[in-house]
């Protein structure tokens, strides 16, 4: 199902997540138009490098769930908490589940990938994360963590009409695609629309630069693994 941007309504005031996602609209275009995102589409992604994004993604997972968890503890309601906890056990179960199946499938086990380094970029993005939503409000975390929600859902929307024909970049791409996580990600979106209408404009301006930053960050570990980065020294 689209989340589509909306165009605002005459005499009401513009949603938050309108202001996010203009802000990223070039991050994001850039995304879709790079050779990793082409790649599963049209299955020419080396196995190499998927096994890399694999490995760090779930390197990330475990730090990205922390993230949520603060977030839970920080939420403004009941049922924000239960969602956000939710959400973190969830990072959890895809990191065991889904990463395990891919790691059989591409030669290798869970134990193996958890074994080897944590990437420069990986490193880099988690520590932003956690650095956000421990030192800033709840707003600048929420923001901070969005665009992993967000950006997937988005990608994983445009990539399922093209599918592929590498049945591994397939199920990744049917993941995200699939309604239930989209709606996942629109409650989040909704989240953030409520607290931004509350903000003052100098919080939300701090608001859209972490989502920014984290939204390259995305750009960024893909490319990381379209590289196969390694730390230099």
């Amino acid at each position: 199902m689209t989340m589509p941007q909306m165009p605002d309504s005459p005499g009401t005031a513009r949603p938050f997540s309108a202001e996010l996602w203009t802000a990223i609209d070039p991050v994001y275009a850039a995304i879709l138009d790079h050779p990793f995102i082409t790649g599963l589409v049209d299955g020419t992604l080396p196995h190499d490098a998927f096994r890399h994004f694999v490995v760090q993604d779930s390197h990330y997972l475990r730090d990205y769930a922390r993230a949520l968890a603060v977030c839970a503890a920080r939420a403004p309601g009941e049922d924000d908490v239960r969602a956000f906890a939710g959400d973190a056990a969830g990072a959890i179960a895809a990191e065991q589940e889904m990463h395990a199946e891919f790691m059989d499938r591409l030669g290798g086990s869970a134990a193996q990938a958890a074994a080897q380094p944590v990437g420069p970029t990986t490193r880099a993005y988690t520590s932003y994360l956690l650095a956000t939503v421990y030192g800033g409000s709840f707003l600048d975390g929420l923001a901070a963590v969005l665009p992993c929600y967000w950006i997937y859902a988005r990608v994983g929307e445009a990539l399922l009409a093209k599918s592929s024909p590498d049945p591994l970049y397939r199920r990744w791409i049917e993941t995200y695609g699939d309604e239930a996580f989209q709606g996942v990600v629109r409650r989040v979106v909704a989240l953030a629309d409520r607290t931004g209408a509350a903000a003052t404009p100098e919080q939300r301006a701090a608001a859209v630069e972490h989502f920014v930053t984290t939204s390259r960050y995305e750009w960024m570990f893909w490319d990381a693994a379209w590289r196969r980065e390694t730390w230099p020294v």
